[in-house]
């Protein structure tokens, strides 16, 4: 995650210059507190809260659990991860619902933070809930923000209650208050609130957002700031705290190349926890908070519960098996690979999936090398061929590779590289799916599978020159060899029969059938 790259980048050199010392002195301690604190003021931390982390982890480092651990370097760094969930509000906190509809949740923050747009990303989150929600434009007095609440809310494909038409006119107390027996009437489960802000903290602003709770009494007050705040985030917290107190923390921004101490302070200073995250532009990229992952993204673990559910929610199980069984059959198409592609597009970013792997911090030049859009030129690719060439690219002559370069406006040498590729890799799958060794291009068969399913156990190499003790005879031998012929068996050399006649099929293994000569010569093509 962008947010906190100098954090994490900090940290981990950190923890590097323990990993060679077999047992840590106060000295070692010190010195590694100290360059954790130094990471987290750079990271515009607050300083009470560097101060109380710290002083845990130094604790905790020079007690027992350390000085008796098999490796210390590792027991400080699940120590620092466990003192990071605790500043990052401990445990997930999910949202509380009404027990009788509809639910009001009612957004505050300063202006310039997202609020509006979060009302959209949060309206969505709930639809796939299976929630009704519906906007209300409560922000009368920003320009043309009853407009934009208007536009989020389409894309979203959520409803907006909007009576007034703002840029200052209207009363927003009452247009909250009339929203909720609006919700009921049309039978909306959850109404969001979207509230005034001011680029600073002041007292009409704050009177506004008390005035519109106290008519509502919402359910859920989300307090939503910026990450890329900086050390202003506790003083604008502390100053909502006491004008409106919110129940709950919405982090935006989360994207930004900033240093994020506002996530690693908000939570701590106003004891009230972090809900929601909002991790890019578009409405789909929202998520809970969960502060033992994201604790695990600034120490570079991985984040492997996250990817999982990213790809569970974008992937189809029944088309996958489909594919399978395409893959099985000798059927799978470029049809078959658009709509892969498409599923893979559709997860979110893959530089985000990519960063949620642990160590993935050691792969930053890489990541930001990636290019996004090499999915989009493939799909045009594809798109520009006819339903036929989808079904059998052995059609792909010359003359419709320059068709279709053109159509896609890609090159010949784009179009063949992508051939290429689909060729490689259905010949790989249609390995795998037959239980054989799949032949990676530039590696050769991946070390340790077994051909046809893994019957038995892998037979070790033998030796390839003649094992006789003749050196005339051993000579022939590896000279026949060379020549592609097969050495005469001398008599009592096979096992067997003498004369090397009744010889046994080798230990282990079993004469193959004529079907796993036909896939073993498919294989080789």
């Amino acid at each position: 995650m962008a947010t906190f790259g100098n954090l994490s980048d900090r940290l981990a050199e950190t923890f590097k210059n323990l990993r060679t010392k077999g047992k840590l002195s106060p000295a070692d301690v010190d010195s590694t507190v100290r360059e954790i604190r130094r990471a987290l003021l750079d990271a515009d931390v607050a300083l009470e809260v560097v101060k109380e982390f710290t002083g845990k982890v130094r604790e905790r480092a020079l007690g027992d659990e350390v000085n008796r651990a098999l490796n210390p370097a590792q027991q400080v760094v699940q120590i620092v991860n466990e003192e990071l969930v605790q500043i990052l509000g401990g445990q997930q906190r999910r949202l509380e619902f009404a027990k009788k509809p509809p639910t009001v949740i009612m957004l505050a923050g300063l202006q310039g933070a997202g609020k509006t747009t979060l009302a959209g990303k949060l309206a969505r989150w709930l639809a796939k809930e299976n929630h009704t929600p519906i906007l209300v434009a409560a922000d009368l007095q920003r320009p043309n923000a009853v407009n934009q609440l208007q536009i989020v809310g389409g894309q979203a494909g959520v409803p907006v209650y909007a009576p007034e038409p703002g840029n200052g006119v209207g009363n927003p107390v009452r247009v909250a208050k009339d929203s909720i027996k609006y919700a009921i009437d049309k039978q909306y489960d959850t109404v969001i609130i979207d509230t005034a802000g001011r680029l600073g903290v002041d007292a009409e602003m704050m009177k506004q957002a008390a005035d519109i709770r106290k008519a509502v009494d919402p359910d859920e007050v989300l307090f939503v700031i910026d990450a890329m705040i900086g050390q202003d985030a506790v003083a604008t917290a502390r100053a909502f705290q006491e004008g409106v107190d919110f129940t709950g923390v919405v982090l935006t921004k989360l994207d930004g190349d900033a240093r994020g101490g506002a996530a690693l302070s908000v939570a701590s200073v106003t004891g009230r926890p972090i809900i929601f995250a909002s991790t890019g532009e578009t409405l789909d990229a929202f998520e809970p908070f969960y502060p033992d992952r994201m604790a695990s993204r600034i120490l570079d673990l991985g984040d492997i519960l996250s990817l999982i559910e990213q790809a569970q929610g974008a992937f189809d199980e029944e088309e996958a098996r489909k594919v399978a069984e395409k893959f099985a059959t000798d059927s799978f198409t470029l049809d078959d690979f658009l709509k892969q592609m498409q599923q893979l597009r559709n997860v979110g970013s893959i530089k985000k999936m990519m960063s949620m792997l642990p160590g993935a911090g050691g792969l930053k030049e890489q990541l930001d090398n990636f290019d996004e859009k090499e999915i989009v030129r493939t799909e045009a690719i594809i798109q520009s061929m006819t339903k036929a060439e989808r079904t059998n690219p052995k059609l792909l002559n010359g003359s419709r590779r320059l068709r279709i370069a053109r159509g896609s406006g890609m090159t010949v040498t784009d179009v063949n590289q992508l051939v290429q590729r689909f060729e490689q890799a259905s010949k790989m799958m249609k390995t795998v799916a037959k239980g054989g060794v799949p032949n990676v291009p530039g590696m050769g068969p991946i070390p340790g599978a077994g051909f046809g399913g893994g019957r038995g156990k892998p037979q070790a190499k033998k030796k390839s020159g003649s094992r006789s003790g003749n050196p005339a005879k051993r000579a022939a031998e590896n000279a026949a060899r060379a020549s592609g012929e097969k050495p005469a068996i001398a008599a009592g050399s096979g096992g067997g029969a003498g004369f090397g006649l009744g010889a046994k099929a080798p230990a282990g293994g079993q004469n193959p059938s004529p079907e796993e000569l036909e896939a073993l010569q498919r294989f080789l093509r």
